[in-house]
């Protein structure tokens, strides 16, 4: 069911039908088989895609390069300082530049309306790496490695431990309100998620048969639980004169053993990456030196166990991602 994708944007997964984003798994999963077996998969051949990152990354540099070479396409990788969007030259013109060149854009960086400005003036399909208030290409890969390991998506009840104001939780909320799933977002109130995109997902749950709840009591949100997730205390971009705050208010939802426990038989730790979960990390020896924690939002207990399956999702990236360009820019794998 990606047909319907093709010459689109992907921006939010507020824009797409449940059997669109199904149909982005289900052929996630598929070219990942492919690509498992060795069996060729040079869809796109001949094309070229430009990928603007006014934030850094890891996943999404490399699963947008990976993809981009599987599926026999050309990529430029555009860093902060080489591009001048919204510099020196303006966000639509910069969008029809490229437009011209490539046949399509991913975009990484800040407000979501960059994203849809670049939609709008482009011509060919733009691809939301990341916004501050959404992450849609995440969450199709937390979608399949939920189906991988549960087997389906809906009724599983998934919740997200922290702050739930921003890209991660608004996409997630959505993300399952589409997919007929249970979500909780599980913080003080003060971290809820906007009142109007609740309101919004509220809706879409009823229909799909899905819910969402906001609880501040850990036991509680995690009672029964198929999924927990968690993401960073503090935001891409983000100034560290906040890390004290968050750190006092999102300490009491921290993704700990004793949560695991209390959650349904099976339930899986998921996370964004990257994660705080030990002293491994410039940032996290810091945190330690000045607040004497030697993990954030996780315990390494939890990310190492059985239960974690972040490593999944992180190579998931690759495979949705791959999904994604090939409906948008063809409409699905060739018959």
């Amino acid at each position: 069911m990606t047909k319907s994708l093709k010459g689109k944007s992907f921006l939010k997964l507020l824009d797409l039908t449940s059997d669109e984003i199904g149909g982005l798994v289900d052929l996630a999963i598929d070219l990942k088989e492919k690509k498992k077996a060795g069996i060729e998969h040079k869809y796109l051949s001949g094309k070229s895609i430009a990928l603007i990152f006014e934030k850094t990354s890891t996943r999404t540099r490399c699963a947008f390069e990976v993809a981009a070479n599987d599926l026999g396409m050309h990529s430029t990788y555009l860093s902060p300082d080489a591009s001048q969007i919204g510099k020196k030259e303006s966000i639509p013109d910069t969008a029809r530049v490229l437009g011209r060149m490539y046949d399509g854009i991913e975009y990484r960086g800040f407000g979501q309306d960059i994203v849809e400005c670049l939609a709008s003036y482009a011509g060919v399909p733009v691809w939301n790496g990341l916004t501050n208030e959404f992450h849609p290409t995440q969450i199709i890969a937390d979608l399949m490695t939920i189906k991988e390991h549960l087997g389906s998506l809906k009724g599983k009840r998934l919740v997200y431990m922290g702050d739930a104001r921003y890209n991660m939780g608004n996409s997630l909320m959505v993300g399952c309100a589409k997919m007929g799933m249970n979500f909780v977002a599980c913080c003080p109130r003060k971290y809820f998620p906007s009142p109007e995109l609740v309101l919004e997902c509220e809706r879409i749950a009823a229909v799909s048969g899905g819910t969402v709840e906001l609880i501040e009591n850990p036991l509680e949100a995690t009672l029964g639980a198929d999924v927990i997730y968690t993401d960073v205390w503090v935001s891409m971009g983000e100034p560290d004169e906040v890390w004290a705050e968050r750190i006092h208010d999102l300490t009491p939802y921290r993704v700990t053993a004793e949560l695991m426990q209390n959650a349904a038989e099976g339930c899986k730790f998921m996370h964004c990456l990257p994660a705080f979960h030990d002293l491994g990390t410039k940032v996290g020896k810091e945190i330690h030196k000045k607040f004497g924690i030697d993990c954030m939002e996780v315990t390494d207990e939890v990310f190492e166990s059985e239960a974690s399956i972040v490593f999944d999702e992180a190579e998931n990236r690759m495979h949705t991602i791959k999904a994604v360009m090939l409906a948008t820019l063809l409409g699905g794998e060739p018959v």
